[in-house]
């Protein structure tokens, strides 16, 4: 996560990724001719516009911004069957984890749309937002203090 935050800080997909899952995980993951290109062309590309995003959010005074810690509701923690999503193996999901910092002397936080464990390593794998209707960022419920988490399903 502080590879994570150190993307959002910088307004870099950079630094990020080490906390994105990964290609070749996602390649051994997806029942789809073209997922390589899914990864990045999509994927990556989408985890882009949510840092610069987030980044904006943090505002001018990006680069003083703490990460405090990143609450990972467990309860939400499932179990995705193989064939669900289009993926050709299972794995576990987790939503709406919570991105917390300070900023400015406030407590602040927002979401992470959905992590994924492989080989017990969470990962996250989209940020902003699972679907999108439009090519730009997102910030997942942005809010003052801690915030809450909501479940929300797979896909």
């Amino acid at each position: 996560m502080a590879s994570l935050w150190a993307g959002i800080v910088r307004d870099s997909v950079t630094p990020a990724l080490a906390a994105f899952f990964p290609r070749g995980a996602y390649l051994q993951l997806k029942a789809i001719n073209s997922a390589s290109s899914d990864w990045t062309d999509r994927l990556v590309h989408d985890y882009g516009l949510d840092i610069a995003a987030a980044h904006a959010l943090l505002g001018r005074n990006a680069a003083h911004a703490q990460l405090v810690t990143v609450d990972v509701p467990s309860s939400y923690g499932h179990w995705v069957q193989p064939g669900v999503c289009y993926n050709s193996i299972g794995y576990y999901e987790m939503p709406n984890a919570r991105i917390v910092y300070r900023e400015d002397g406030q407590i602040r936080s927002f979401g992470i749309a959905s992590m994924i464990s492989w080989r017990g390593v969470w990962y996250v794998i989209h940020l902003g937002a699972i679907l999108r209707s439009s090519d730009s960022g997102r910030v997942d419920d942005p809010a003052l203090g801690q915030g809450t988490s909501a479940y929300s399903g797979t896909c």
